[in-house]
């Protein structure tokens, strides 16, 4: 048997509002707030089906007292689900993002970053 991605952990300044901008992103909510050691943990609502398919990871943000000073070496990748690529970076942008450059160059998917300088990408629409 092989182990299952559950949960993925942003180390931050404010886990609060990274988890806020993260929640406007993925349509996600908060599931836990731990007022003693300071994270958060966001995730899917449930919706009240039994999936047996793969279920979203969540994120949980901890504070950490050290800031970003390097390129992230894990990203992660968002990809519009109703609506075109340039709609969904304006809409981003909106929420606190900021472009980011990290070599990149001329590719199909805009590298973004969070309101804490984490670097992630919005691909092409892959709408059915």
């Amino acid at each position: 048997m092989a182990s299952r991605f559950t949960e993925l952990a942003v180390d931050c300044a404010d886990p609060r509002e990274l988890a806020r901008f993260w929640c406007s992103v993925l349509d996600y909510e908060v599931h836990d707030v731990d007022e003693e050691d300071g994270t958060v943990t966001i995730g899917p609502a449930p919706d009240g089906e039994d999936r047996s398919g793969p279920v979203p990871p969540v994120l949980t943000f901890a504070r950490v007292p050290e800031g970003k000073t390097v390129k992230n070496r894990l990203h992660i990748d968002v990809d519009p689900t109703d609506r075109e690529q340039d709609e969904e970076v304006r809409r981003l942008l909106a929420l606190g993002a900021s472009h980011a450059d990290v070599g990149q160059g001329d590719a199909s998917w805009v590298t973004l970053a969070d309101p804490e300088g984490n670097e992630f990408c919005v691909l092409a629409s892959r709408r059915p």
